[in-house]
């Protein structure tokens, strides 16, 4: 499925708007969505012949690359955050996008990275047990920050309010806000790059988490446009400073810098689902070996934390709420939007309920079939017939008295993979497809149909993969 143009060049139109108002959103979220809507269009005014899951894949690893001066953590989320599979095909055309980004991005603007890290990390072995216990908490914060983007998102729902009273609210809070602790509004671009070099006090590093969590929640759920994933860097950052500052309490000094860097990556990687990109951008920004297995660490227990107890990521969940489940591939996920009737057709023996066996029997014969339905006059399902039934019957019986009243059906809007779970234990020749509550008969599909449509999907999905 292709990008609205239009609808992509007017969400970045107010993601600036919101960010220019200093709301607490995010700019990676409509930079990958500004890269995307750009490579749908440069396919269309080119006429690529490259699939649109690869030049929206290119322009997200070109918009992940030019934001964090990262081109290989831009490879990476492009396939594990897009893509969702790694394929030779789409590997070329997606780094040659983020190596050229890059390099466009070095040549015209030149600007000095403000997370650049000069700092040596601890030795693993001494980092190990505090960054295992940091990861538990990386996780339950992703959780909490989550769980508050969906509070705050349905809490506007129930208010039913127009949007301008929603956004008229935000602003107020954000106005509120920048009154006690304007740290916690905006991109937050340079209080991350402040909380990772200096750290800064316990209250105000707790304070500005919480806070943050909050704000975020609100601006985007009452109407502000932006991403979710710079808000994530903060928040990790922040609790991961929280966190050195408890283990220095304790004779554990020293982790301020590894434990920010883990929990802005762990804390991403959980909202966003993309472990191994928010990995790489730490080896990127820091090049330490250190500081990257330290953060790999902590993502991974934050991972399984998450996951656990929340699911695969932010954005998974909302396309759940909205029946779109990725989390069993993209194979099950085709059949999951292919739709039944797509595969009935009207190869089937009708008659009414009136008929005899013999008449029946006699349309079977001619028809090569086994079994028949009786329909109504409005073509309303009203039994099906078996011909071993039949057979056994008497042939002046009016079929109405031995049709099964019940037999295996599958309404029209059913999806492909609910329909083969549905005829798993099926012996027939075919499954009536109906409309509900009528009862209309729309055709059948026979077990042949769902094998087909389940092999077709699986060979499309290959192409893609390949």
């Amino acid at each position: 499925i292709e990008l609205d143009i239009k609808t992509g060049i007017a969400s970045t139109i107010a993601a600036l708007v919101s960010a220019a108002g200093y709301a607490s959103v995010g700019q990676y979220g409509p930079l990958v969505h500004f890269g995307a809507t750009a490579g749908t269009a440069a396919k269309k005014l080119l006429n690529l012949r490259i699939g649109t899951d690869v030049v929206i894949g290119c322009g997200v690893a070109a918009a992940i690359s030019s934001g964090f001066a990262a081109p290989i953590a831009g490879v990476i989320f492009a396939h594990e955050a897009i893509l969702r599979h790694y394929s030779p095909s789409a590997m070329a055309p997606i780094a040659t996008s983020a190596i050229v980004a890059a390099a466009m991005e070095s040549y015209f603007f030149n600007i000095p990275h403000p997370l650049e890290i000069v700092e040596v990390g601890p030795s693993l072995v001494s980092a190990f047990l505090p960054v295992a216990i940091a990861g538990v908490v990386f996780g339950l914060v992703a959780i909490i920050f989550m769980h508050s983007l969906r509070y705050f998102a349905s809490l506007n729902a129930r208010l039913n309010r127009p949007v301008y009273q929603t956004i008229f609210i935000a602003v107020l809070v954000v106005i509120t806000v920048s009154l006690f602790i304007p740290e916690a509004l905006g991109l937050g671009t340079e209080v991350l790059a402040s909380i990772l070099n200096t750290q800064g006090s316990l209250v105000f590093v707790l304070t500005l988490l919480l806070v943050k969590i909050l704000i975020t929640s609100l601006c985007l759920g009452f109407g502000f446009f932006g991403g979710v994933f710079s808000p994530s860097l903060l928040i990790g950052a922040a609790i991961g400073a929280v966190l050195a500052k408890c283990f220095a309490l304790i004779g554990l000094p020293g982790l301020g810098m590894a434990l920010a860097l883990a929990g802005m990556a762990s804390v991403a990687a959980c909202v966003v689902g993309a472990p191994l990109a928010t990995i790489f951008i730490v080896l990127e920004l820091t090049l330490s070996y250190e500081f990257t297995l330290i953060t790999l660490l902590a993502v991974i227990v934050s991972q399984v934390i998450s996951s656990n107890l929340f699911g695969n990521s932010f954005f998974d969940r909302q396309l759940l709420d909205r029946g779109i489940d990725l989390r069993f591939g993209r194979g099950k996920f085709s059949l999951s939007q292919a739709r039944v009737i797509e595969r009935a057709h009207n190869d089937f023996v009708s008659t009414p309920s009136n008929s005899t066996v013999a008449t029946v029997l006699k349309h079977l014969s001619q028809a090569g079939k086994t079994e028949a339905y009786c329909l109504s006059q409005e073509g309303n399902l009203e039994g099906k017939l078996s011909i071993i039934h039949l057979i056994k019957a008497d042939k002046d019986q009016a079929v109405r008295e031995i049709m099964d009243r019940r037999p295996l059906r599958l309404k029209s809007d059913q999806n492909m993979l609910e329909a083969i779970e549905v005829a798993s234990g099926f012996v027939g020749e075919t499954i009536p497809v109906i409309e509900e509550p009528s009862r209309k008969m729309i055709g059948v599909v026979s077990e042949s149909d769902l094998f087909s449509a389940y092999l077709e999907i699986q060979e499309q999905v290959q192409d893609v993969e390949k």
